[in-house]
């Protein structure tokens, strides 16, 4: 059977051109955040890595009191 593909291979230099190209314009369609929405976003965000710091803390500090009490029964 004879190959039916007839597209042609482009090169890498026309991909890479064409990546850039369709980035540029991917990138002119995001509505981009104003400034007081990015503030407050990273508010938001800092708040919640605070939150979740304190809970991770004070569980890394109930379980290790935990395996000490249990270490100390056991021995």
């Amino acid at each position: 059977m004879a190959d039916t593909n007839t597209t042609k291979k482009v090169g890498f230099a026309t991909r890479v051109k064409r990546f850039f190209k369709d980035t540029k314009a991917e990138l002119k369609k995001v509505t981009w955040p104003t400034k007081e929405q990015l503030i407050h976003n990273t508010g938001v965000i800092i708040v919640f890595i605070i939150l979740i710091s304190v809970i991770l803390s004070v569980l890394d500090l109930a379980f290790g009191k935990l395996f000490t009490l249990l270490a100390g029964i056991l021995q």
